[in-house]
C-alpha cells in the first residue's frame, strides 16, 4: 500500500475499514474532553462496553440462586469456563481440549513447568531469550534452585548478535543444536514485550523435537494479537495472559496450552480438586485422577467474575471474524504508523525515532518499539500531556501499540502528528 501523510487519507482508510464499528464496543479513556489515542493495548487492553453486562449478568445469578449458580440458570458456573475454550482454540491454533481458562499467566507457567521442566543429571539446562520479561526470568530462576541446580549454570540467555536489536532465528537454531546434550527445556516468548519481535515459534519447536527438548511458550505479547497455530506447530505446552490484546481487564484470568500427545502420560503436576476428572468430581475421593485434557492442569475453583469478563471480550473477537480479520487490519494499521515514525525522520533529516521492532509484518505483531534520540522521557511525557497514551521502558523506548479492534487510522496519523510536534516542543 502507498500510505499518504494527510489526515485525509487516514479517514479514507477509515471509511473503507471493515472493522470501524468495532470501536464503538469499548470504552476509550478521555483526555480534554474527547477520546484519548490509546496505543496501549499491548499492555492493557480496553474495556469492553458489555463487560459490565457481562458482569452485573453474573452477579444477579449470584445474588437470585446463590450457591445453585453453580447448578442452576443460563449459564451454570460449574460449566462456565467451557464456553471460552471454542474461541480461544481459534485463536491459539488449538484443539478445544488443548485449551483451558485458569489462573493467571506465571502461577500456570509454574504449573506447567512442574509437569514439563524433566531434569537429570545431564540434562537439565533451559534456553530461552535475553531479556524476556522478568516474570518468565524470575520463575525459571526459581524452578531451577527447586530442582537444585544453580540459575547461573542451568540457564542460557541467547542475546541479539553485537549491533543488531533482535534475535536472528539462525542463531536461535544454532544454540538449541549446540547445546542438546544438555537442554531440558526452550522456553521463549511468542513476542518479546521489548523490542516486539514475533519469533519463528515452528521452525523454534522443530529444532527443540529434532534434539528431544521439550518447547514451551510465554504468548503474554502474542495471543491475541498475532495468528498461532500450537497445534499444528506441535508445541508442547504454552501459557498467556488475556488483559492485553484480549481485552479482559487487569489483572485477568489466564489460558493454557496442552498439546494432546501429551495427554496420555503420566505426568507429575501440582494438582487441586478442579482438575479432577469431572465424572467423578463430586466423589470427593483420595488420590488425584485428572481430567482429560488441559482441563487436568486446573486446580482452584474458577474466579466466575473474572471469567465473564473475559468472555465480554472474547464474544468481540467471534462478531468481528476471529484473527485472520483482525490480523489483516492489524498489518496495515502498524504500516501505518511505520510510516508515519520514517517520515518524521525524512523530513528532519536525521534519525530521531528508530524503530527496533523489526519490519517485516510476519516477524511482528501490532507493535512498534521506538528508540528516541535526545530527550526520549521527555518525548513521551509530551505524548501523555496531549492525549497519547502509550508506555514507557528505560532507558529510551516508546512502545506504541495500534489494536484493530479499537483503533482508527485517523489515531494513528493523529499520534504520527503529536510525535512529530514533539520535537519541536520539549
Amino acid at each position: 500500500m502507498q500510505y499518504q501523510n494527510t489526515i485525509e487519507f487516514a479517514k479514507q482508510l477509515d471509511e473503507q475499514d471493515p472493522l470501524k464499528s468495532f470501536r464503538s464496543k469499548f470504552l476509550l479513556p478521555q483526555h480534554n474532553g474527547k477520546d484519548a489515542i490509546y496505543l496501549c493495548g499491548n499492555s492493557l487492553g480496553l474495556q469492553p462496553a458489555a463487560a459490565k453486562d457481562y458482569l452485573n449478568e453474573q452477579l444477579t445469578n449470584w445474588q437470585q440462586l446463590g450457591v445453585e449458580g453453580w447448578f442452576d440458570g443460563g449459564d451454570p458456573w460449574l460449566k462456565y469456563h467451557q464456553k471460552l475454550t471454542p474461541m480461544l482454540s481459534a485463536i491459539v491454533g488449538a484443539n478445544e481440549n488443548e485449551v483451558s481458562v485458569m489462573n493467571s499467566l506465571t502461577v500456570n507457567l509454574h504449573l506447567l513447568l512442574v509437569s514439563f521442566y524433566k531434569t537429570d543429571t545431564k540434562k537439565y539446562k533451559i534456553l530461552m531469550e535475553g531479556g524476556a520479561f522478568p516474570s518468565d526470568q524470575y520463575a525459571l530462576e526459581s524452578q531451577v534452585r527447586f530442582h537444585g541446580f544453580d540459575p547461573k549454570d542451568a540457564i542460557i540467555e541467547l542475546f541479539p548478535r553485537s549491533g543488531e536489536d533482535t534475535l536472528r532465528t539462525e542463531d536461535i537454531l544454532a544454540a538449541i543444536k549446540d547445546n542438546a546434550d544438555e537442554l531440558a527445556l526452550m522456553l521463549f516468548s511468542g513476542i518479546n514485550y521489548y523490542t516486539g519481535q514475533f519469533f519463528d515459534m515452528e521452525a523454534i519447536t522443530k529444532a527443540a523435537h529434532e534434539v528431544g527438548v521439550i518447547a514451551g511458550f510465554d504468548l503474554a505479547h502474542a495471543a491475541g494479537n498475532v495468528p498461532l497455530k500450537l497445534h499444528e506447530w506441535g508445541v508442547d505446552f504454552a501459557c498467556w495472559c488475556s488483559y492485553k490484546y484480549m481485552n479482559s481487564g487487569p489483572g485477568g484470568i489466564s489460558g493454557i496450552f496442552v498439546h494432546e500427545k501429551h495427554f496420555k502420560e503420566n505426568h507429575k503436576r501440582f494438582a487441586g480438586w478442579w482438575g479432577y476428572r469431572k465424572d467423578k468430581q463430586f466423589l470427593m475421593a483420595p488420590g488425584f485422577d485428572a481430567e482429560p485434557g488441559a482441563d487436568g492442569w486446573q486446580v482452584s475453583t474458577p474466579p466466575i467474575m473474572l471469567m465473564a469478563l473475559h468472555k465480554a471480550s472474547i464474544d468481540i473477537f467471534e462478531q468481528a471474524g476471529g484473527l485472520p480479520v483482525l490480523r489483516a487490519k492489524s498489518e496495515v494499521l502498524t504500516g501505518y504508523l511505520e510510516f508515519l515514525i520514517n517520515e518524521i525522520n525524512l523530513k528532519k533529516r536525521k534519525e530521531l525515532f528508530k524503530i527496533i521492532t523489526p519490519i517485516e509484518p510476519g516477524k511482528r505483531g501490532g507493535q512498534l518499539s521506538v528508540v528516541c534520540a535526545g530527550d526520549a522521557k521527555g518525548i513521551f511525557n509530551y505524548l501523555t500531556q496531549n492525549g497519547v497514551i502509550g508506555d514507557w521502558r528505560e532507558p529510551n523506548v516508546i512502545r506504541l501499540s495500534p489494536v484493530p479492534l479499537y483503533n482508527s487510522f485517523a489515531d494513528v496519523f493523529n499520534a504520527g502528528r503529536i510525535l512529530e510536534a514533539s520535537v519541536e516542543n520539549i
